[in-house]
């Protein structure tokens, strides 16, 4: 196994999740019993147990909760990307490869094995040959990049921190050099990117089996179905929620549909 660092990208706005992510940074925003950022980590966790975060909205917020379980860095006054998030984080990995995850990504079946036989050399992508078409395999197979990769010291290094994403700076050439590597995952694989109100619900669906998730904390009075209720928030006695996210307590109530 490679001497790894390990990168939450964690520096997103969250637009498409308001106003889920007025009230909190998306990595806060929970799945099932746990914020999206705690399953990024125990990701991480299949692999190395040196963990950093780029932090931009909610950095307070977002770096009180995660305290000195990782290294963390606070871009200002910009988000720099993902590229120019991993340079910025340069001094930290001080020459380890680096394994990258998005806070965001939703992968109960984690990263075990994603770094059996890496050369060390390429980029290597996590992908899945449904959803999204990102790449193409060498037999032809399209697939979808899903918020995971494996990054090489030797390419690592020559990242500038100007505000960038990685497939701009570094994997379009790997590309056309044909020296990318796409570790591509069964087609059944669960990945869901919780950028938007359905995806976010979708994810928690799958982490409950199905059932609605009530966080720690909240008062439920009336009736909910397939929807999610943030910790601490409150549903009246008439109401009925289906396929919705509340959140707020009862002087604050806000409701999401999905």
């Amino acid at each position: 196994m490679p001497d790894l660092a390990g990168i939450v990208l964690a520096a997103g706005e969250g637009t498409r999740l308001r106003p889920l992510t007025e009230l909190r940074p998306k990595p806060l925003c929970p799945v099932g019993e746990l914020p999206l950022i705690d399953h990024a980590f125990n990701r991480l966790a299949d692999l190395t147990d040196a963990h950093a975060a780029n932090l931009f909205h909610h950095a307070e917020m977002l770096g009180r909760y995660i305290g000195d379980r990782a290294h963390t860095v606070v871009e200002a006054p910009e988000s720099l990307g993902t590229a120019g998030g991993v340079a910025n984080l340069k001094p930290w990995i001080d020459g380890r490869d680096v394994v990258v995850t998005n806070a965001d990504q939703y992968l109960p079946g984690g990263l075990k094995g994603f770094a059996e036989g890496w050369d060390g050399e390429r980029c290597r992508l996590l992908c899945v040959p449904n959803g999204k078409r990102d790449f193409t395999t060498d037999d032809g197979v399209e697939v979808g990049y899903i918020g995971a990769c494996l990054l090489p010291w030797s390419l690592v290094k020559n990242l500038t921190t100007d505000i960038t994403g990685l497939y701009e700076v570094l994997w379009r050439d790997e590309l056309a050099a044909g020296r990318l590597d796409l570790f591509v995952l069964p087609g059944d694989t669960v990945a869901i990117d919780c950028g938007t109100p359905a995806d976010y619900l979708a994810a928690n669906l799958h982490a409950s089996g199905g059932a609605s998730v009530i966080g720690a904390g909240a008062t439920v009075l009336g009736e909910v179905t397939q929807s999610v209720v943030w910790p601490g928030a409150y549903v009246g006695p008439d109401e009925k929620l289906f396929r919705q996210i509340r959140v707020g307590s009862r002087e604050q109530v806000v409701t999401v549909a999905a």
